[in-house]
């Protein structure tokens, strides 16, 4: 049989607020758990690369090896191409596949890394299978995704409890499982990992500039064409409801006490043959 394919849609799409999110990622802040094993020399792949703010990080941590930053959607790879190169980063490589098949021979790398991937994919197990696949044996594979049932903020506010919720049915109608954090283990034992070390972190959004940067971000994906077509056509929300949840967003990220906190959880899995 030949390998999976994908089969999820990419909810959240490749629009500048989308992107605008994920060039904020680096290693301190989405890759913690995994930088203490990182070493010089090593050959890392990291899938779903996005724009390349974290690949390039990665690069850094492995002087005189050399960091794959893999994409399914080719067009995002010119801006990290051009991150790379902003920051004289000459050990990075970037290429286009899925993660279902991986176009990387058996063995090819010491580490497997992925952010925030396997919550949008079809087929999480046969995923993790794959990049078990290309791992060395005594290697690493790393995933790390949050959990939308567990995000958590104050003051209460509905029009993020409408978001919440139709987000998750969203993503669920794409293929893909927004509460992923809490199913990484699991997914990991399923593919094949006996040696699996759980962990968990947050990001935390409470000063003034950090409320103002996350909920006009998410305001923004709320209303980017991409996902309001999906959710319409799902029959989900209509666009006054979309607009209204926009502007709870931006009503919610002005008030002085505002929090929001999303968690991770985090998986370190050793191939052990």
């Amino acid at each position: 049989m030949g390998r999976a394919r994908e089969t999820a849609v990419y909810t959240h799409g490749h629009g500048e607020a989308v992107l605008r999110s994920h060039r904020w990622r680096t290693a301190a802040n989405s890759a913690a758990y995994l930088v203490g094993s990182l070493r010089p020399g090593m050959r890392v792949l990291d899938v779903g690369c996005g724009p390349g703010t974290l690949t390039a990080d990665l690069a850094e941590l492995v002087p005189g090896g050399v960091v794959v930053g893999l994409e399914r959607a080719p067009g995002v790879l010119a801006d990290a191409r051009a991150e790379a190169a902003r920051r004289g980063a000459g050990n990075v490589e970037f290429a286009v596949g899925d993660v279902h098949a991986l176009p990387c021979p058996d063995g090819a790398f010491d580490v497997v890394h992925a952010h925030q991937v396997l919550q949008h994919v079809g087929d999480p197990v046969a995923a993790l299978r794959e990049m078990r696949r290309v791992t060395r044996p005594g290697g690493l594979v790393a995933a790390r995704d949050s959990d939308y049932g567990a995000m958590s903020w104050t003051p209460a506010c509905a029009g993020l409890d409408e978001w919440r919720a139709v987000y998750r049915r969203t993503a669920r109608a794409n293929g893909g499982e927004p509460d992923a954090g809490r199913f990484l283990a699991g997914w990991a034992r399923g593919a094949g990992f006996d040696e699996v070390v759980v962990s968990s972190s947050e990001w935390v959004y409470r000063d003034a500039e950090d409320r103002a940067w996350w909920s006009g971000m998410w305001a923004d994906r709320t209303l980017a064409p991409g996902y309001t077509d999906r959710v319409r056509e799902l029959d989900l929300a209509d666009a006054q409801a979309l607009e209204a949840v926009a502007a709870a967003w931006r009503e919610w990220g002005r008030l002085p006490q505002g929090r929001f906190t999303v968690p991770h959880r985090e998986i370190l899995c050793r191939r052990t043959a």
